[in-house]
């Protein structure tokens, strides 16, 4: 994984993490939920990288 695509999916997380918590002080239930979703969609992003990594280090 490159280095920026670690970074936008480290960004992705927080931009998630902070619209949930800012959707729990409001109440704002809709919030809460595209945070949570940001979040996994960063998560998922991680974990393909790590594979792409894997797969690159079986092939040296």
């Amino acid at each position: 994984m490159t280095l920026e695509d670690r970074a936008k999916a480290t960004a992705k997380n927080i931009e998630g993490k902070v619209q949930e918590a800012i959707g729990k002080v409001t109440g704002d239930t809709k919030d809460q939920a595209e945070g949570k979703a940001k979040q996994a969609e960063a998560s998922v992003r991680h974990a393909v990288e790590d594979v792409k990594d894997e797969v690159r280090k079986a092939a040296e």
